[in-house]
């Protein structure tokens, strides 16, 4: 009995461990996994953010294209190896580009608080300068090629030994990165002073002139109000390096090359003073929208020389002022649109001569009276010799454009645009006056009509398909004649980058034709 006993007992024993074992082993409760939810706040697209009451939307595009007849994607033949039209004037430019854009918005009891960054990863074709070698050398370089506003100094620019095997360049830019928050915008976005469509009133070519274009956005600080009914107000501070820099030109330094070149003299931008101040009201409604921008902008001089005893020119004040006009339900069709802007600038070219655009311009082409023809015009904000005070030049322009909506897959758009740009007297005198570079010497003694003002004219169009939701094709052709004021011929040793040899060349208007392929994936 005992023996059982034992058995029974060491048995229970056994059980129990083995049991209490098992029960140890078994898996504890997994927490309730949380899945992504939609966020119906701020329209399609947007989820919460894991563990937070934050919504989030992803979107971009890739893009592949071609531009056709120039060396720039963004642009013309206008200056430098691409205006020089010759064997280094590429036919072809490719740029493939990824963009990425990361919208976050959150509820608060001050209302919502948004960041938006967008930036853009691409490859583009570069091009070949002359090196003036007399053996012929060249020296490859991504600067023509690349759309360079807010891409990485690293990554652009870049300039390598052409027989390294090197032909294209890659880049990173930062587009859009700012903070929104009870009516202020903090950070990179589009300029207060811009259409709502920015270089874009119809057209895919960046190279418009005729009104402001910061597509690739400037730092700003910005207070926008709303008074409902599709009324706002824009009250903003934003940089004016570079993008709003069109140029502080000494005309003492100019030469008979640098004019033909595209450079009526040697650039003295100062250190950053003052941004540039923007006020903007717009009425943004059912039957369309209408906008006025008014901006100031300081002119900043450094030296007229290499040292401080040299002196400067007093800073000096330009402005700008603009109108835009969008016109929608109009009886053509379903969607069609009208879009058209124009503005006046005082010392404050880039408002007119957009960054993408430009502003100088030195186009050969053929002559019946010479080696060859050459048309040059340059458009700063300031000018002035050593010694004297700065003088704005004068520009005023427009731009716009009809798109026409055939059906729900094709539409097509024929767009405009006209600049042209004043000098005062000062810059005047210093380049075609008694004594002045572009009238005096041998160099010169052909030339019959001398007079730094000039236009430019543009007209294209472009046609999309778009046979699937977000995917779309376009061709997009666009003419740009340079209207220039001198006449007759000057003898010169252009540039060494673009191969042009010490000749005669005849003073003339010049015509470029620019075609731009397009297939693009939004998502």
């Amino acid at each position: 009995m005992k023996l059982v006993k034992s058995l029974l007992l060491g048995s229970a024993a056994g059980l129990l461990a083995v049991g209490g074992a098992q029960a140890a082993d078994l898996p504890v409760k997994a927490k309730a996994v949380e899945y992504v939810k939609i966020c119906s706040l701020y329209g399609a697209g947007f989820y919460y953010i894991p563990g937070t009451d934050t919504c989030i939307k992803l979107g971009g595009y890739l893009r592949a294209e071609v531009a056709l007849n120039t060396n720039s994607d963004y642009s013309g033949q206008f200056t430098g190896n691409n205006g020089a039209r010759n064997r280094l004037t590429n036919y072809y430019t490719m740029r493939a580009r990824e963009d990425l854009n990361i919208d976050t918005r959150t509820a608060t009891e001050y209302g919502v608080v948004r960041t938006f960054f967008d930036g853009v990863f691409s490859w583009t074709t570069g091009n070949y300068n002359g090196t003036g070698s007399a053996t012929g050398g060249t020296a490859y370089s991504s600067t023509l090629a690349l759309n360079t506003a807010g891409a990485s100094p690293a990554l652009v620019g870049s300039a390598v030994n052409g027989t390294d095997g090197a032909t294209s360049g890659g880049s990173l830019g930062v587009y859009y990165a700012f903070i929104q928050f009870a009516g202020f915008t903090m950070g990179k976005a589009v300029s207060q002073f811009d259409a709502p469509w920015t270089n874009y009133p119809g057209n895919n070519y960046d190279g418009l002139v005729g009104g402001s274009g910061t597509v690739t956005g400037v730092n700003q600080f910005t207070y926008t109000a709303d008074f409902g009914q599709g009324v706002t107000a824009s009250f903003s501070a934003e940089d004016a390096t570079a993008y709003y820099q069109a140029g502080n030109q000494n005309l003492s330094g100019a030469s008979v090359a640098g004019i033909v070149g595209g450079a009526n003299g040697v650039n003295a931008i100062g250190g950053s003073r003052s941004p540039n101040l923007v006020a903007m009201v717009r009425v943004d409604q059912a039957w369309g929208l209408f906008q006025a921008s008014v901006a100031a902008h300081d002119n900043h001089v450094a030296y007229y020389g290499a040292t401080e005893p040299t002196g400067h020119p007093d800073d000096k004040w330009g402005w700008a002022a603009q109108l835009a006009l969008s016109i929608k339900n109009i009886p053509t069709g379903a969607g069609d649109v009208i879009n058209i802007q124009g503005v006046y600038t005082d010392g404050a070219t880039r408002y007119n001569f957009q960054n993408l655009a430009g502003s100088s311009y030195s186009m050969f082409g053929s002559s019946g009276i010479a080696y060859q023809s050459v048309g040059f015009a340059n458009a700063p904000d300031t000018v002035y010799v050593t010694g004297s005070q700065q003088e704005s030049i004068k520009t005023w322009g427009f731009r716009g454009a009809y798109t026409h909506n055939w059906d729900p897959y094709w539409n097509t758009a024929i767009y405009g645009a006209y600049a042209q740009a004043q000098y005062g007297s000062l810059g005047k005198a210093a380049i075609c006056g008694v004594g002045g570079t572009f009238v005096t010497g041998a160099a010169v003694a052909g030339v019959t009509s001398c007079n730094p003002d000039f236009a430019i004219g543009q007209v294209g169009l472009i046609t999309r398909w778009t046979p699937v939701k977000n995917l779309t094709f376009s061709a997009d052709l666009a003419w740009t004649h340079l209207d220039q004021k001198y006449a007759g011929v000057v003898a010169v040793a252009p540039s060494g980058v673009t191969a042009k040899p010490a000749a005669v060349y005849e003073l003339k208007d010049q015509d470029t034709i620019t075609l731009l392929l397009r297939a693009q994936r939004n998502w």
